[in-house]
């Protein structure tokens, strides 16, 4: 699967709590020297584990406070149509999550906008890029959880829970 070790494990945990922590933080945290942690963050993110740091906006407080799972199907289901597709979806900078489903949906797309009129401003444009079968959106009434903290301890041993 992968060669992480509790130490690489613990960066990666203690990362995703706090991107901005100073090498000596994150070493002290993680039970290294600083030498040793640098390095072992360098190979983490030349290896792809790390993909980027980023700080989280608060969306509502950005004034993008609607959030709309947005189902998509096609009755076209060839490489071509997905790339013009995928092209089309990735341009449109209100699409935070893409994802092609298995069952009755093909795709979803998760979309945050201003406000019912915004997203109406996003619909035209989805529709006007690529033709499809059925869309159907769901608008998120109250957000119950958020994070980007993934259950690394699900994979990892040796690390608290």
């Amino acid at each position: 699967m992968n060669q992480l070790d509790r130490y690489d494990y613990a960066i990666l945990g203690a990362l995703q709590l706090d991107g901005t922590l100073s090498i000596a933080d994150l070493a002290g945290k993680v039970g290294l020297s600083s030498t040793p942690c640098w390095k072992r963050l360098k190979r983490l993110e030349e290896e792809g584990y790390i993909d980027k740091r980023v700080a989280i906006v608060n969306r509502r407080k950005a004034g993008l406070g609607v959030t709309v799972f947005v189902s998509v199907r096609t009755s076209q289901h060839d490489e071509k149509w997905l790339a013009h597709f995928a092209a089309a979806v990735q341009a449109l900078p209100e699409v935070l999550e893409f994802h092609r489903m298995s069952g009755d949906i093909d795709y979803l797309l998760k979309v945050v906008t201003t406000d019912i009129e915004g997203y109406d401003r996003f619909y035209k444009k989805l529709i006007k890029a690529v033709q499809l079968t059925g869309v159907s959106s769901a608008f998120s009434m109250e957000q119950i959880k958020f994070t980007t903290e993934l259950p690394l301890h699900l994979v990892s041993h040796g690390l608290p829970t």
